[in-house]
C-alpha cells in the first residue's frame, strides 16, 4: 500500500478506517522490529544511551501493552483499576527471557488486537479505562482512540528504539529498511 514504508498485507478483507488503522498499526509495527533484526540475547539486554530502556525491554513492553488493550476491549471491565505493581520488570528482559520469545510474543499480541479491531462492530463503542493513581476519575475511550493511542504507543517506543539501537551498533532503522 502506498505510504507506508513496509510492506503491508492485511489478513482480511478490510476496508474503510479499520483498513487505515490496521495499515498503519503493521507497518509502525514493522518498523519497531527492524529495530530489534539480528541481535542477540546480550545485545537486546544491553543498555547503550544514559536511559534504563534496552532494545528488549521495549520490545517486552510492547507486546504486553498490545496484548492489554486486546484484554481492555473484549472484557470492557468497567472497575478495573490499574495495578502499578504489575509494572515491575515490564521494560527488561528478565532471567530466562529470550528477545526471541518477546518477538513472538509481540506478534501474537498484534495479531490478537487486530482481530479484536476487525470483530468490533463499531469503532465508536466506548470501553472503560482502568482508574489509576494518575487517573482517579474512569475515563469511557473508543475503540478508534484505543488503537490510535496504541499507534502512538508503538511509534514512541520505536523512537527510543532507533536512537537505542543506533548507539550499541550505528544502525538506524532507516538504513536498515533501505538495506533490506
Amino acid at each position: 500500500m502506498a505510504g507506508t514504508y513496509t510492506h503491508v498485507t492485511l489478513p482480511t478483507d478490510v476496508t474503510g478506517e479499520k483498513a487505515d488503522l490496521l495499515t498503519l498499526l503493521t507497518d509502525q509495527r514493522a518498523m519497531f522490529l527492524i529495530t530489534v533484526r539480528g541481535l542477540d540475547d546480550e545485545q537486546a539486554r544491553r543498555r547503550s544511551t544514559v536511559s534504563e530502556l534496552t532494545l528488549g525491554g521495549l520490545v517486552k513492553h510492547v507486546a504486553q501493552v498490545q496484548a492489554d488493550n486486546a484484554t481492555i476491549i473484549v472484557e470492557r471491565d468497567e472497575n478495573a483499576v490499574f495495578d502499578p505493581s504489575r509494572m515491575g520488570g515490564a521494560y527488561e528482559l528478565l532471567d530466562g527471557e529470550t528477545l526471541a520469545d518477546w518477538v513472538t510474543a509481540f506478534e501474537k499480541s498484534s495479531e490478537e488486537f487486530d482481530k479484536v479491531i476487525l470483530e468490533v462492530g463499531s469503532l465508536d463503542e466506548l470501553i472503560p479505562q482502568a482508574t489509576a493513581p494518575w487517573q482517579p476519575e474512569r475515563e469511557w475511550w473508543s475503540v478508534r482512540k484505543m488503537a490510535l493511542h496504541l499507534l502512538r504507543e508503538i511509534a514512541h517506543h520505536s523512537g527510543h528504539a532507533d536512537i537505542i539501537r543506533e548507539a550499541l551498533d550505528g544502525q538506524t532503522t532507516m538504513s536498515a529498511l533501505r538495506a533490506g
